[in-house]
């Protein structure tokens, strides 16, 4: 296939302000995905009164997602590399607003069930594409710039969600009660579709491949063995057939690595491009977002628990408290990227890492010296400082794990990138059982209730601080700087939306691959 096979296809070029509203498109894709995930918890109790639905079917609007999510991600993601990244996008973004609206008509739980799988295995081929498009679209000089507003996105969607949540719901707009946190999806996505079309530049790998059946069942499988006990674990009193699957997971994730390496020597088009971990900054970026996603997912469970069950306060209340967090993200990554790492390099994700630490260990002695009666004014500091820390983290984190990555494999690496988060998140959650719930009897009279849960809150800071301890000691295996900041570094020009360029060009593409 040559140049041929796509006229229009536009080389994108510095002055070129179309993909700048690309990025506009995208970011509210990705913006739409995070917040989902998370506004669905403040609504629970209202759709449990409202359907009628089951514990079980209540963890399965959350699960569902999850795990359709997250095993959906590397697949989604080597489809846009096949079949063209704006292709793919826009056929997640179709889906998925789609199943918001079967989410927001559902008649009954296991509809609504059924529609939130779909819907984040429609968000497995959305999500991919962004950070592609992103890869493929921009130059390296100015990726710096679109990761920092990345991570300011991926600040305001982590706080948002809950905030959003509450807001509908209290509202009750129409008398639709929980409904409109779905339905608030389409106007969205139906203004994403159409203006995706029309400002998207198409790419795709520079080669042909082909899709990896085989590597997709097995990571389909190894992720679900892995993650559907820990997301289900507690409620089911953690049985031996759990910890069998989750080992069978292990056996399963080696059987991969081997076929993938079969395949890849065999006519080079494996889901997991292997050589990719050959490529130092991937490598390691992706150990550190993997132990980074556990500890928000410690974290952000514990706090809403801690916040509703143990303060007793208000949905409303607890998600106007995290603004401040919120804020601090979205101003420390934009300054992290464009300011920071330009001129001190991995030093600066180190700092994130030993910032929000400190914003912990605030957080926890005023936990313990206020107890119950600490006040939303109160956590505005501690969650200042995490806020802060998170942002230096999270966009120089993704620009790390990407600058050294071939355009061809942006799409694989991508939703690589996005799989270790929700493995990291999964782990996170199961290990709440332990760290949080694990320190807090069963049976409490009510009065009992708020005290244990604050204390349980307190047990889980230090190991969230534990956690970004190790995250700081992984960091120093990360590139002192990314490749674009390097002074004097080759500029390497965007991805064309040709499918083939030229052999020397491939194989100029390859080089980076072999970084050690």
């Amino acid at each position: 296939m040559t140049s041929t096979d796509t006229p229009h296809a536009v080389q994108p070029v510095a002055g070129d302000r179309r993909r700048w509203l690309a990025l506009a498109i995208v970011m509210t894709a990705a913006f739409m995905d995070l917040v989902d995930v998370t506004i669905v918890n403040i609504a629970i109790p209202s759709i449990q009164r409202d359907e009628g639905a089951t514990f079980s079917q209540i963890q399965w609007i959350t699960a569902g997602y999850a795990l359709a999510f997250a095993a959906g991600l590397v697949t989604g993601g080597r489809l846009g590399d096949i079949h063209g990244r704006k292709r793919i996008f826009l056929i997640g973004i179709g889906g998925f607003t789609v199943a918001s609206a079967l989410c927001g008509f559902a008649v009954n739980p296991e509809m609504l069930v059924a529609s939130r799988i779909l819907q984040g295995a429609m968000a497995a081929l959305m999500v991919p594409q962004v950070l592609s498009i992103v890869h493929a679209t921009f130059p390296a000089h100015e990726r710096g710039k679109v990761f920092g507003l990345f991570g300011a996105i991926v600040g305001l969607g982590a706080v948002s969600g809950p905030l959003l949540g509450a807001l509908l719901t209290e509202w009750n707009l129409f008398g639709l009660q929980w409904r409109p946190i779905f339905l608030i999806n389409l106007p969205v996505g139906i203004a994403g579709l159409v203006l995706g079309r029309r400002f998207i530049t198409e790419s795709k790998a520079p080669r042909a491949l082909k899709l990896d059946l085989v590597g997709v069942a097995l990571v389909t499988l190894g992720l679900l063995m892995l993650l559907y006990p820990l997301t289900r674990g507690r409620e089911l009193g953690w049985p031996l057939w759990g910890y069998a699957s989750m080992a069978g997971a292990l056996v399963v994730f080696g059987a991969l690595v081997a076929y993938e390496r079969v395949k890849g020597a065999r006519d080079g088009s494996p889901l997991i491009e292997l050589s990719l971990f050959r490529v130092k900054s991937f490598a390691a970026g992706i150990a550190v977002q993997t132990v980074f996603g556990i500890g928000l997912g410690v974290f952000f469970l514990v706090w809403t628990l801690y916040m509703q069950i143990g303060l007793g306060w208000s949905v409303l209340r607890a998600g106007l408290t995290g603004l401040p967090f919120s804020v601090a993200v979205s101003v420390a990554a934009g300054m992290s990227v464009q300011l920071l790492v330009p001129r001190f390099g991995r030093k600066v994700l180190q700092a994130g890492a030993l910032v929000m630490a400190a914003g912990v260990l605030i957080y926890l002695w005023e936990a313990e010296r206020y107890g119950q009666a600490i006040t939303s004014w109160q956590m505005a500091l501690p969650l200042l400082v995490m806020g802060a820390g998170m942002g230096l983290i999270v966009a120089p984190l993704t620009d790390a794990v990407l600058s050294e990555v071939p355009r061809e494999h942006a799409g694989s690496a991508s939703g690589l990138i996005n799989t270790v988060q929700q493995m990291g998140n999964a782990l996170g959650l199961g290990l709440v059982s332990v760290v949080f719930f694990g320190v807090i009897d069963d049976g409490l009279a009510p009065a009992e209730v708020g005290p244990a849960f604050v204390g349980g809150f307190r047990h889980a800071l230090g190991w969230v601080a534990a956690v970004l301890g190790v995250i700081f000691l992984l960091m120093f295996a990360l590139p002192k700087r990314p490749a674009q900041h390097v002074e004097g570094a080759e500029e390497t020009p965007p991805a064309a939306a040709v499918e083939t360029p030229p052999a020397a060009a491939v194989e100029k593409e390859k080089q980076p691959e072999l970084v050690s």
